[in-house]
């Protein structure tokens, strides 16, 4: 687009929180434990077109976007230092974006994430006790009530989270088990651009376009040597995506708890959504 001969660009982040440069470096200090900062950050520029919003790109335009976080992943996945890689969008000044032009973050991390861990391990305590998802479970539940669901297609199915921690708090995930975004397939990307696209267009259009905090959550690389590590993981994870708007804030109770006050019910949240996706 406008001769300038991209559409997506993959370029390092200028001021990185992990350098890909040297040996992965573990010590004690005293009691404590620390490591060197190794692993890699780099930001996917959506779109040569410096004020264009995902959700205002065409639909082969998000898809190349996506195509992109696939690629990179596989990439990153080939370096055995990498354990597991975060893909984010921070959209707006609340939700801590630093740069206007459209834009997506990969990070590759020496390790897995505690929020990740704690995802991973009661979904394989689920898995174990009663021999099924509990991703299934929870989109079987959701399919099933319908007061949650914002939109569906026949890849995926978004919802806003029966215990939602934000107002507008939405989770797209596939119907399809699995747990490696980068095993998605070309099909999957069309779905899952088509999901985003009617999404992001119901927050701009319902809620006139709050800032937001987009996550990927997938499966980290089978690194362990632990025998038992992620054993049932393929059957018991599966990558999803969350969408956090930013219309309140985090204070004290909430670091001092880890609880969150929503005053918006995920019912009336989905409703106003939904509405939005049908008349957007």
């Amino acid at each position: 687009g406008l001769g300038l001969g991209w559409q997506v660009r993959v370029v390092p982040n200028r001021f990185p929180a992990l350098r890909v440069e040297g040996d992965l470096e573990k010590e004690a200090v005293g009691f404590y434990d620390r490591m060197n900062g190794v692993g890699a950050h780099e930001v996917i520029v959506e779109t040569p077109h410096p004020k264009l919003p995902l959700e205002k790109q065409s639909l082969h335009g998000i898809v190349r976007v996506l195509e992109a976080c696939r690629s990179r992943i596989l990439d990153l996945s080939k370096d055995i230092r990498m354990h597991y890689i975060l893909i984010f969008k921070n959209q707006g000044a609340r939700a801590g974006a630093t740069m206007p032009h459209a834009h997506t973050q990969l990070i590759a991390l020496p390790v897995t994430p505690i929020v990740l861990k704690e995802k991973l391990n009661a979904a394989r305590a689920y898995y174990l006790e009663k021999d099924r998802s509990l991703f299934e479970d929870i989109l079987k539940a959701e399919r099933k009530a319908g007061d949650r669901v914002v939109f569906e297609n026949d890849g995926f199915t978004v919802f806003c989270p029966f215990a939602s921690r934000f107002p507008f708090e939405t989770c797209i995930m596939p119907r399809r088990q699995q747990a490696d975004f980068q095993a998605a397939s070309d099909a999957d990307l069309v779905h899952l651009a088509e999901a985003l696209q009617k999404t992001l267009s119901a927050y701009a259009g319902g809620l006139d376009q709050p800032d937001y905090n987009l996550i990927l959550h997938t499966a980290p690389f089978r690194r362990s040597r632990r025998p038992d590590s992620w054993t049932t993981i393929d059957a018991d994870f599966r990558w999803h995506i969350e969408i956090l708007p930013r219309l309140t804030g985090v204070a004290g109770f909430e670091f001092g708890t880890g609880f969150y006050i929503n005053p918006t019910l995920p019912e009336e949240a989905a409703n106003v959504l939904r509405e939005a996706t049908q008349h957007g």
